[in-house]
């Protein structure tokens, strides 16, 4: 969601977090939109948002692999987490991603067209990804069980 609403629509960090807020008070309601509404206005000694200066690099505790190790054990569909743990480990190797986009530039950014349709769509496919990841976390419960 961070990603397309600030790349996607140049959402400034104060309009990301105003987004958050709002999604924070409907069925998103989560303690990670809180923090993450939060994390948007933060900012350090110089004034700088914090979000804009940290490392793009996420460390990761392996316990989204063991999910995931615990799902394929299982036969059971675990896409989106699992996809997650591959997210964080592609993060991980910040030289690579570097040494790529120097060779391979990505597509273009493309005007959203309609701000708050587009808000609206991101907004939507975070909720999805909600319920998926709590279906197949609770399949794989069921599974194990």
């Amino acid at each position: 969601a961070y990603s397309l609403l600030k790349g996607g629509l140049n959402l400034s960090n104060e309009e990301l977090a105003n987004t958050f807020t709002e999604w924070n008070n409907g069925e998103l309601s989560s303690y990670l939109i809180d923090i993450t509404k939060d994390i948007f206005t933060k900012k350090d000694e110089d004034g700088n948002y914090l979000v804009d200066v940290i490392l793009d690099e996420a460390a990761n505790k392996g316990t989204g692999k063991w999910t995931s190790q615990s799902a394929l054990d299982l036969g059971e569909p675990l896409s989106l987490i699992t996809e997650s743990v591959f997210a964080r480990y592609i993060s991980s190797l910040k030289a690579q991603r570097v040494a790529a986009s120097k060779v391979l530039s990505g597509p273009k950014a493309q005007p959203a067209g309609d701000k708050a349709e587009f808000i609206e769509k991101v907004r939507r496919a975070l909720y999805l990804g909600k319920i998926v990841s709590y279906a197949q976390g609770f399949s794989q419960l069921r599974a194990a069980s």
